[in-house]
């Protein structure tokens, strides 16, 4: 009994102070609506679109070195593209600022790379694995490093070789 009794208290303790005077907060509830509203400045209207005819006269065709370009880019500069036909490997989902080297293993003569992924797994890479996702190719394992080779768009429809390296990570 004397729980209930306690308990009863207690609610009507709160609910007598939920019961507040509210006066200050109606008054500036009312000043705030009694203010003026200003006029708000209408939304600037869009130039109209001039179109613009170029003649060339004797200036240079702007175009001319764009075209060059991609003809300069069937002969061998051409012939560098990613092998899109061959099985993704583990480490090509992820970008290479996500990846951590963490250090390397000599077995047999062969140096191998301790990478940590993202996910906490621990993958052994040796040189000709991929990694990356611009198609990139392990050329070299050091102590300190990984040199990879990257495939990257040139922006004018080819694709161009980019040098890349992770780090030994600092404990």
């Amino acid at each position: 009994m004397s729980r209930r009794l306690a308990v009863a208290t207690t609610v009507a303790a709160l609910l007598a102070g939920c019961s507040g005077d509210m006066n200050d907060l109606e008054q500036y509830a009312a000043e705030v609506k009694g203010r003026k509203s200003r006029a708000i400045d209408p939304i600037p209207q869009p130039k109209p679109y001039e179109p613009f005819s170029y003649a060339p006269g004797d200036r240079r065709d702007p175009f001319l070195a764009v075209l060059q370009s991609r003809e300069d880019l069937s002969g061998a500069a051409g012939a560098i593209r990613p092998d899109t036909n061959r099985p993704k490997e583990p480490l090509e989902e992820f970008s290479l600022d996500a990846l951590r080297m963490v250090g390397t293993i000599v077995q047999k003569g062969h140096a191998y790379a301790l990478l940590k992924a993202p996910d906490g797994v621990v993958h052994r890479v040796s040189i000709g694995d991929h990694m990356g996702q611009n198609f990139g190719k392990v050329t070299d394992i050091s102590e300190t490093e990984i040199t990879l080779t990257e495939i990257i768009p040139d922006g004018l429809g080819g694709w161009m070789q980019r040098p890349a390296t992770i780090a030994l990570a600092q404990p």
